[in-house]
């Protein structure tokens, strides 16, 4: 499981005396139970891996988006820590699907759901959500799924 690789990665880094990495799993390991906690008065059950790779994925995309905001405003050490603290959360990630397995992941769905307009987008990112979900970018395949659509 995810989790468990994140706290031996903790543990590791605390005997390793590495400040920064260590500081950057117990941020993950933060996320992630403020995660557990909103979900405890929702009565959802659920794949654990499904739940740590969603929390990592909008860290991710957390970090990233700084790192552009800040090299845009000239803070290169801010950006510095960003990117040190991206490094860290993508090793957690499963590997993501490439751009032309998506494509084809999407002709998929768009052929069974006989999708064939732009009014078909919500149906055809709702399945791709659900059966790729934790290997896409769906900010990514969102563009895909509308140049497949137009």
């Amino acid at each position: 499981m995810i989790r468990d690789n994140i706290k031996a990665a903790q543990v590791a880094a605390m005997k390793a005396k590495d400040k920064d990495r260590t500081a950057a799993t117990r941020m993950i390991l933060a996320k992630i139970k403020d995660r557990d906690i909103e979900l405890r008065t929702k009565e959802v059950g659920g794949d654990d891996d499904a739940l740590v790779t969603d929390v990592l994925q909008k860290m991710a995309k957390q970090r990233r988006e700084s790192i552009k905001m800040y090299e845009d405003g000239g803070r290169a050490e801010l950006a510095e820590i960003e990117k040190a603290e991206l490094a860290v959360i993508e090793e957690f990630l499963p590997a993501q699907m490439g751009e032309d397995e998506t494509r084809a992941a999407i002709d998929a769905i768009k052929a069974e759901l006989g999708a064939d307009s732009m009014k078909d987008m919500g149906r055809v990112m709702a399945e791709l959500k659900s059966r790729h979900g934790t290997t896409l970018d769906m900010s990514k395949a969102s563009g895909l799924v509308k140049a497949a659509l137009s």
